[in-house]
């Protein structure tokens, strides 16, 4: 999740846990500082883009690691009195932390050392203000008044939203497959995952030996919008899918990936953040020399594709179930689905 919504969760465990024992500013403040912890590992270079992206999450996200961390934290923090219940406190702050990352679809590897796997729900935006406001409301409460009560209500509430999420992208997934039987896709893998800063409208992303199918689904949908077909270089896919960079993307991305060429260089997209004509992840790997063939770059590029300036407009329109098309999808493209 994005830090705001980090630092509010780590403040509100603090306190909840240690309010009514250290005070609640002091609570709020070691917690808001653990919550933020495991994210420092952005800090880090790890030598090339795609590590530092495909690493993002990793040891400093694992729960055997930070279990092992919390007791050190909690001896440190109460060395006079309190280090049994600070050592909870970062316990579950850290705990926490990690549990609303594996939400969102980026990949967390919380099993490190013992898997690599980067698992995520994918049932959560990064960035959810009703999952963040409750939070917020319940530490200004607290701190204003010196009472727990509206604390632990924002925690439970903000809970109770991330259980909708799961619901809602169930139901989400329902809507996916239907359209999917309906337009007689074959599908490789499924994808559904909630567009930016709410749980009505869900991407979906579709997988297939020649492509991939996008679209999206509202749960206040009466009638369906479909999906439109983007094809794939498989050539290029052949050719390259072993390369050290382009086969870092295609496991950490579980193969919701695109290489593509783009002003002559050969670039891996993460299709799974962002939609079209637009993501966020993008690594140039390779550029063609002046023979026209692909030479592998030493380190990749990387670099994010712009964003329609009416797409906020167009994702409140279709979160309420208005079948419009999404920005950079033309009338035609469409109307040839139907």
């Amino acid at each position: 999740m994005d830090s705001v919504s980090q630092i509010a969760l780590g403040a509100a465990v603090g306190v909840a846990v240690m309010g009514r024992t250290v005070g609640m500013g002091r609570a709020a403040l070691a917690g808001a500082a653990f919550g933020t912890l495991p994210d420092l590992d952005v800090i880090f270079d790890y030598g090339d883009p795609v590590s530092n992206m495909t690493k993002h999450r990793g040891a400093s996200h694992a729960l055997f690691y930070l279990t092992l961390c919390a007791p050190v934290c909690g001896w440190l923090l109460g060395r006079q009195a309190h280090w049994q219940r600070w050592t909870l406190a970062i316990w579950l702050i850290l705990m926490t932390h990690v549990g609303i990352d594996f939400m969102t679809v980026y990949g967390t590897q919380l099993g490190q050392p013992f898997t690599y796997y980067p698992f995520g729900a994918g049932s959560i935006f990064i960035i959810d203000p009703l999952y963040t406001l409750p939070l917020l409301a319940g530490l200004w409460f607290a701190l204003r008044r010196k009472s727990t009560s509206a604390n632990r209500l924002g925690l439970v509430v903000s809970t109770l939203y991330l259980g909708w999420s799961l619901v809602a992208q169930g139901l989400a997934e329902e809507k996916a497959h239907t359209l999917l039987a309906q337009q007689q896709v074959a599908a490789e893998r499924v994808l559904v995952t909630p567009a930016p800063l709410n749980t009505l409208l869900w991407r979906v992303l579709v997988m297939t030996p020649d492509g991939y199918w996008e679209g999206h689904v509202s749960l206040l949908d009466t009638e369906p919008t479909p999906l439109v077909f983007h094809t794939v270089d498989s050539i290029l896919l052949r050719e390259w899918q072993t390369q050290p960079y382009v086969a870092r993307m295609i496991w950490f991305t579980k193969g919701f990936f695109r290489l593509s060429e783009h002003n002559h260089e050969l670039v891996v997209t993460d299709l799974r953040m962002g939609q079209e004509p637009g993501y966020v992840f993008n690594f140039a790997v390779a550029r063609r020399n002046t023979q026209g063939e692909w030479q592998a770059l030493d380190v990749p590029r990387q670099f994010s594709e712009g964003h329609n300036s009416t797409a906020l407009s167009w994702l409140w329109r279709r979160a309420l179930g208005q079948p419009v098309m999404p920005p950079g999808v033309s009338a035609v493209t469409v109307n040839a689905l139907r």
